[in-house]
């Protein structure tokens, strides 16, 4: 069962102001992903927050993405990165959402926040119609996530 969303918690759009706020949270992904599979995710070196604070940033005015943060206090403590991705044969799939980046900082987990961010199709316009078919998270990782099925992930 989910618990239900605190009150003092606020899903919204991502915006400019929240771009420092994502490259903290991107970095502690990236570090999560690499000490899960060094030889498959990329090696956190340098200054990691303000690389993925430059990549966040520049999805965020992309019109086939979104990026929705979870605000707790005047904090952002989540994230949800998703986009569209055309058809590819390469990875046997047609055109759908696709979930790259979902993040709660370890401190506020457990509390109905990452089932709260919205997925695709439900996160905007561009995206209503499409089912979400790729979720970007290590597929052992996904099978240990009792949230991944309940979130509509398929693992890859």
């Amino acid at each position: 069962m989910t618990p239900a969303l605190p009150a003092d918690v606020r899903i919204r759009r991502a915006t400019d102001a929240d771009v420092p706020a994502l490259g903290r949270l991107g970095a502690s992904l990236l570090t999560l992903h690499y000490a899960y599979d060094p030889q498959r995710f990329m090696a956190p070196s340098g200054h990691p927050e303000e690389g993925y604070a430059w990549f966040l940033g520049s999805q965020l005015r992309e019109d086939d993405v979104v990026i929705f943060v979870a605000e707790r206090k005047g904090d952002v403590v989540g994230y949800v990165y998703a986009g569209l991705e055309p058809q590819s044969w390469k990875e046997l799939r047609e055109a759908a959402g696709f979930v790259h980046d979902v993040l709660v900082d370890e401190s506020h987990r457990r509390s109905g926040i990452a089932a709260a961010l919205p997925m695709p199709p439900a996160s905007g316009s561009k995206h209503t119609g499409r089912r979400v078919s790729c979720c970007g998270l290590p597929s052992a990782t996904m099978r240990r996530s009792a949230s991944s099925s309940r979130l509509g992930s398929v693992a890859r």
